[in-house]
């Protein structure tokens, strides 16, 4: 469970900024909202709101490049830069990122400060009595080389200083078998954005489509979703078939097609290429949100509401909200131009981006805003401008 990630000289934002998901006591029970094993309350969805160009999406992108990091870094390229941009105006700075979450029923805490030529410290901490230190990785550079202090990791300490400066030590120690190392790497992240930014295009819809191939259970609970939301599908078929490839060869990959019950009892399909793009945004959504439902972990969407109508939101939100479509406490972390949003989060799941004149990104929580009252019009006073974070046009 994620408890709290933050971030400086990342994209668009060159200070530090924070993403809390803890609720204090002050934050009704009926919040959406799920209890770690070491006590502490999260919340289960966070909402993230601006104008265009805010830095958004850039807010998203510090823990899909972590999650990266610590589980497949290992296979980088020996001499590839590390897949971030640090802000323009500080492209000599470090940057950094830090990372709270419960696993293995303790709390850990993750840091990391490199450039994108190499990582200058790396170090992964854990709440025993009080936080100490699994181990911490540091650059020397007089020396030219790492030192690495481990407290119960149990990687070799020569392999653990030959670590290479583009990968992690942790994604490293997983590799060579460490057992805490390949307990942590496995937690389940699934996003729909890249370095570059959301994924767009048909592959999205053929990706979807194989993902219900291989698992026809999920298959079978998206189906029973798209029915409850009335999209005018009474079934979904997956169908394999074959193409030519550039190389001469054949290609198989799978085409989804909607199923649709006529007035005189007969069954009509399409493809899923002539459904409205409301219906294909919800099954490629879904084949996103569902592993992370039925295993656990975090789901990171840009442009949550894209092609659906304000009124889908709750009941897609819902999944997260209801222990028995979410029996595994995963989170989902979103950015939204519907601002219908502000009317079903509580005020404590609602992040706001903004850049200023100087091409710098600013993050608050919504109820770090002074004077917000849990019964305020969340929507009306956004929409007036009342908590920033919005357009200027």
């Amino acid at each position: 469970m994620l408890h709290r990630f933050a971030f400086a000289n990342f994209q668009s934002f060159r200070e530090r900024a924070e993403v809390d998901w803890l609720l204090d006591g002050k934050v009704p029970e009926a919040v959406w909202s799920t209890r770690a094993p070491t006590g502490e309350r999260a919340s289960a969805v966070m909402a993230v709101i601006g104008a265009n160009a805010s830095g958004k999406t850039a807010l998203l992108k510090p823990i899909l490049f972590l999650d990266w990091f610590v589980r497949d870094s290992f296979a980088a390229p020996p001499a590839a830069d590390l897949p971030f941009e640090p802000h323009f105006a500080a492209q000599d700075e470090p940057t950094e990122f830090e990372l709270e979450l419960t696993a293995d029923g303790q709390l850990w805490r993750y840091t990391l400060r490199c450039t994108p030529r190499r990582v200058l410290e790396e170090a992964l901490y854990v709440r025993r009595t009080r936080m100490g230190y699994v181990f911490i990785r540091q650059w020397d550079e007089a020396s030219q080389s790492y030192q690495v202090k481990q407290q119960d990791f149990g990687f070799q300490a020569a392999e653990a200083r030959k670590v290479r400066q583009n990968a992690s030590l942790l994604s490293t120690a997983a590799q060579y078998g460490v057992p805490l190392a390949q307990r942590l790497v496995r937690a389940m992240v699934s996003s729909n954005v890249h370095r570059w930014g959301r994924r767009v295009g048909d592959d999205q819809m053929l990706q979807a489509a194989a993902y219900f191939a291989e698992h026809p259970q999920s298959c079978a609970q998206a189906v029973r979703w798209l029915r409850r939301w009335d999209l005018g599908l009474s079934d979904v078929e997956v169908r394999e078939v074959e193409a030519d490839a550039p190389d001469g060869g054949k290609k198989k990959f799978w085409i989804p097609f909607g199923a649709h019950r006529l007035a005189d009892g007969t069954t009509a399909r399409l493809p899923f290429a002539l459904e409205s793009s409301g219906t294909q945004s919800v099954f490629v959504l879904l084949h996103r949100l569902l592993p992370v439902l039925e295993q656990g972990g975090l789901a990171v969407i840009d442009e949550f509401e894209n092609d659906l109508h304000p009124h889908m939101l709750e009941p897609i939100l819902v999944l997260f909200a209801d222990e028995k479509t979410n029996p595994h406490g995963a989170q989902l972390l979103f950015t939204c131009h519907a601002m219908e949003v502000l009317n079903v989060l509580h005020k404590s799941q609602v992040m706001l981006v903004e850049k200023d004149e100087h091409n710098e990104s600013t993050a608050w929580r919504l109820d770090s805003v002074e004077g917000i009252r849990s019964d305020d019009n969340f929507y009306a006073k956004y929409m007036a401008g009342a908590y920033g974070a919005v357009p200027q046009l």
